[in-house]
């Protein structure tokens, strides 16, 4: 990974790849990461057993890449998100 990020932001990189309804896009928007940078960076993260469940998780959701959803049951706002501030998305 050629970007540097700081514990804060990999801390958040890796909260929002386990929320089930948090796309891989919306990672790249926010820290300019790619899926494969995500990918890499929570094996290089996480325990080896952590990290295999939550590929086991992540690969059977539609909710994880933005193509694949469908919004007929609204947006989805984490309710910790108004206290994230280092969040880009909550300060437009």
């Amino acid at each position: 990974m050629a970007k540097h990020l700081t514990p804060e932001q990999i801390d958040r990189i890796i909260e929002m790849a386990w929320e089930d309804r948090t796309p891989f896009e919306a990672i790249q928007f926010q820290f300019g990461i790619t899926e494969m940078e995500t990918k890499a960076l929570m094996r290089r993260e996480l325990k080896r057993s952590s990290y295999e469940l939550w590929r086991k998780r992540v690969t059977s959701r539609k909710t994880k890449h933005q193509k694949l959803r469908n919004f007929e049951e609204g947006r989805f706002k984490c309710t910790r998100q108004r206290q994230i501030s280092n969040n880009k998305i909550t300060k437009r």
